[in-house]
């Protein structure tokens, strides 16, 4: 009778769980209409041309095609100290230790308890009128469960929670994009600065000769006092951008020293003298829009939380169905001299099914859930539009700071030539000293004015390398295909 028991209650297990393939709620997919899908989005850039950019990969350590061993040493410094990167490591951490706890629902459940005492009942409470003897008493139990997950609202669960992870993930790598991004660009500004200030001083330079000569030729009477008065004027003019320049420089060291994980007192001096900021003279190897998607850590954050929302719909459908566990359920309990014997002993297999009945709640957490998903599909489009919006608008502001060069350099160079004119105007005593002081000054305005220009295009290449989204993968790596799937 019993056998016959044990055999109905195995078989009503076994047709349980045949029935826990089915999981409710959509399997994960990007919709058709999502962005990320748009054949536009997969073209080569439209800003700029052959002259400032390529359609070559971008690699995955772009800060290397400086060829700057000093930067390779800040990058490599700021990547192993970074408080905000090592703020982002562990919240990743925090999130796979989540996904481990999570993953635990589909294992069983083994709860063990037990104890002794020594003690003396109330006889009153079995309506005895003796006193009871004192006895040691002992109890000893352990319970295996197991959730059978029927319509798969665990594994949706998990399949949110993994999704969870990989945002984390994600969001890490974003992180490490602006770490050695915001690190490159401080190295550049601080070159940049020095670059201004040296060609800053040759102003002055050219300006107190000018002065100079302006002052011999007033005592020769061929000057008058207004001269002097604008010679002067124009010297104090060139040194108030002094200060504002080391002060920028100081500002850039700081921040440098801060990106890389030490105290803005420790910053380097050294690089006080770097008057070269980073640049590369040949197109940089920009890609297109299908490998910048792929490729952007913040669209593939978009696209995992996309999923971890989908999965969550999953979740609330399956609080429509009950859930059925079965359990075993073994023990022992009594006097200690009796310990383990069979009248002390006792054992239990069955199911436990929980449903509610009521399930108006249950249908309200679904369409939170079904929200959260359009929510979430919004923000990933939102992504991919700004992920192409930052590209194009940083390689148009790089393809115009090209053409300012290239219009400053002709400048500097027009200059170059008159100064040479008027030396050998000097040298055949047909010119004047002061005109070629003049023109000395001139060369070096325009040369100064080139240097501010080539300053702001190192910055542009930052920035068009920030907005490609590189820096995070491995080498070799296929750069976060999650958002192509």
């Amino acid at each position: 009778m019993r056998a016959a028991a044990l055999r109905r209650t195995l078989a009503g297990f076994t047709a349980a769980a045949a029935l826990g393939a089915c999981t409710v709620g959509p399997d994960y997919r990007i919709p058709d209409d999502a962005r990320v899908r748009d054949p536009l989005a997969q073209k080569p850039f439209q800003s700029g041309g052959a002259r400032d950019h390529t359609d070559d990969a971008l690699p995955p350590r772009w800060w290397r095609l400086y060829d700057d061993a000093r930067l390779d040493g800040l990058i490599g410094q700021a990547l192993a100290a970074n408080t905000g990167l090592r703020m982002a490591d562990a919240n990743l951490e925090r999130s796979l230790a989540q996904l481990r706890e999570i993953k635990t629902l589909r294992q069983p459940t083994v709860p063990v308890d037990g104890g002794v005492a020594y003690e003396q009942v109330a006889g009153e409470q079995y309506l005895l009128p003796e006193r009871p003897p004192v006895n040691t008493d002992y109890e000893a139990e352990f319970t295996v469960g197991y959730d059978l997950d029927l319509f798969g609202g665990i594994r949706r669960g998990i399949e949110a929670t993994q999704a969870g992870s990989d945002a984390a993930a994600a969001a890490r790598d974003l992180v490490r994009v602006n770490v050695v991004a915001e690190t490159a660009r401080a190295y550049a500004d601080a070159c940049g600065f020095g670059l201004e200030l040296h060609n800053l001083q040759r102003v002055l330079e050219a300006q107190r000769s000018s002065l100079a000569l302006t002052q011999k030729l007033k005592h020769g009477g061929r000057a008058i006092d207004l001269d002097l008065v604008q010679a002067r004027q124009a010297i104090d003019q060139t040194a108030q951008s002094v200060p504002s320049l080391q002060a920028g420089q100081r500002n850039a060291l700081l921040r440098l020293a801060t990106l890389t994980g030490r105290t803005p007192a420790a910053y380097d001096r050294d690089l006080e003298s770097c008057t070269t900021p980073p640049r590369l003279t040949r197109p940089l190897p920009a890609g297109n829009g299908t490998a910048l998607l792929r490729r952007r850590p913040d669209v593939r954050q978009a696209e995992r939380q996309l999923a971890a929302a989908t999965a969550s719909i999953g979740v609330a459908t399956a609080q429509l169905y009950p859930d059925i566990s079965i359990g075993l359920s073994a023990g022992s309990v009594g006097a200690a001299s009796d310990g383990f014997t069979s009248p002390t002993n006792f054992w239990s297999i069955g199911t436990q099914v929980h449903w509610q009945a009521n399930q108006n709640a249950a249908r309200a957490r679904i369409a939170q859930a079904q929200a959260s998903t359009r929510l979430a599909l919004a923000g990933f489009d939102g992504a991919v539009l700004r992920a192409l919006q930052d590209a194009e608008s940083a390689l148009n502001v790089y393809a115009h700071d090209l053409e300012r060069e290239q219009k400053a350099g002709a400048v500097r160079d027009a200059y170059a030539r008159q100064l040479a004119d008027q030396k050998r105007l000097l040298a055949g005593g047909r010119g004047t000293a002061l005109s070629v002081v003049q023109a000395q000054h001139g060369l070096a305005g325009a040369e100064l004015a080139l240097a501010q220009i080539q300053t702001t295009i190192s910055g542009d290449q930052v920035n068009v390398f920030l907005a490609l989204g590189g820096g995070w993968e491995p080498d070799n790596s296929c750069g976060g295909c999650a958002a192509a799937r």
